[in-house]
């Protein structure tokens, strides 16, 4: 769990996976969020596409932020083989984070043993790198949720993650569901969708137990740090 009266703004930048992910992105949109990410520290840096990798592989290159994508975006409906495919892809061309969008309609039929190769598939084409699977809790009941994250488990895949970020974010109650059904699992949290106002809700759901917070506005809630503090929103700096 995040600690963060021991993180000052440098280290607090390991918790976000920044991101640039609006249509009709064009190469200076990544080439700024590749520099962001840098600048703030980040863990990773997300494309909606592998197309975007090569620009990303160039824009980070000498720092520690990990190239990513974004897999069956936004909706995850392809089959199963043009995801592995997509994945396999994006590993080959430099990504070390993959994040997968679930089959949310194959998962609210009930039909889990597509979603279990599904996530099987994903996790062979991985080759080894990050895996995080996004369910988009907007669109799912809370049983839908926990049978997906046990499903995520079981596949061994690293993260659940909460939302694409194209369509409307989690409610704390859809994050605490996915915190329940997963405790106990090596599984982490990452959050995406970080409703407005972003800083204060960014900080609740890394208090509530969020291993990441995916987003655009990275370095809006980054420097919203001090703020926090001063209103206690997040607890004061104690040192690392």
């Amino acid at each position: 769990m995040v600690n963060l009266a021991k993180l000052d703004k440098w280290a607090l930048g390991k918790c976000f996976d920044h991101s640039v992910l609006p249509k009709n992105t064009v190469e200076d949109d990544i080439r700024k969020g590749c520099r962001e990410a840098v600048k703030y520290n980040c863990a990773a840096f997300y494309s909606a596409s592998p197309y975007w990798t090569p620009v990303v592989l160039e824009e980070l290159k000498g720092s520690d932020v990990l190239p990513a994508t974004g897999i069956g975006f936004p909706f995850g409906v392809q089959p199963s083989k043009v995801k592995a495919l997509e994945t396999e892809l994006a590993v080959e061309t430099g990504c070390r984070a993959v994040d997968i969008v679930i089959n949310a309609g194959a998962l609210k039929d009930r039909r889990y043993e597509v979603i279990k190769q599904e996530l099987r598939d994903f996790k062979k084409a991985s080759g080894g790198v990050l895996t995080k699977v996004i369910l988009d809790v907007c669109f799912l009941s809370d049983e839908d949720i926990t049978a997906a994250c046990k499903i995520i488990a079981e596949t061994g895949c690293d993260y659940a993650k909460t939302a694409t970020g194209h369509f409307e974010g989690p409610t704390m109650s859809q994050f605490l569901v996915m915190k329940k059904a997963l405790q106990g699992t090596p599984v982490k949290l990452k959050v995406a969708g970080v409703k407005f106002p972003r800083p204060q809700n960014a900080y609740a759901f890394l208090l509530a137990g969020a291993d990441l917070i995916g987003t655009r506005a990275a370095v809006e809630i980054i420097e919203a740090l001090d703020q926090m503090r001063e209103i206690g929103l997040a607890p004061k700096y104690e040192g690392a």
